[in-house]
């Protein structure tokens, strides 16, 4: 048996695998509590935003509230899975990428308004769109190379 095997004769996942899913796990796990947070109206969440931000999220709709679950509760199942290096770590991001789309679809077909039009929010949605692509890519990739099962 060589050092890179454990004792059940499967190869040890690369130490990048458990950054990646470790650094998934603190990233989508602030995004689930923002959405918890914000859904349900925590004083001190609100507090921070504009108002027309306040009206935009009281106007979503059921679906991209559902979308915005998707979007946060898939990446992190999907840090989850990938840290237990399980094939369905891909299937769960790919739905993430999903419920990110619907909800910036939404945005876009309803317009926003200034605040949501700030530099930092476009940051924000490029970091996040950048990290979702990028954990689909990492987990495809690792799944292809034999390292999820």
């Amino acid at each position: 048996m060589s050092a890179r095997d454990n004792p059940t004769g499967q190869a040890r996942a690369p130490l990048h695998l458990w950054i990646v899913g470790g650094a998934g796990m603190l990233w989508n796990g602030w995004g689930c509590y923002d959405y918890v947070m914000t859904n349900v109206r925590d004083t001190d969440s609100i507090a921070r935003l504009p108002p027309d931000v306040i009206d935009y999220l009281d106007a979503l709709t059921g679906w991209v509230i559902v979308a915005w679950a998707m979007a946060v509760g898939f990446a992190l199942l999907g840090s989850l899975l990938l840290l237990g290096r399980s094939l369905w770590a891909v299937h769960a991001f790919a739905l993430s990428l999903l419920g990110l789309a619907a909800m910036q679809a939404y945005a876009l077909a309803i317009g926003v308004s200034s605040s949501m039009n700030a530099p930092i929010i476009w940051t924000s949605v490029v970091a996040i769109w950048l990290t979702t692509v990028s954990q689909l890519f990492y987990v495809a990739r690792m799944r292809a190379n034999g390292t999820l099962r």
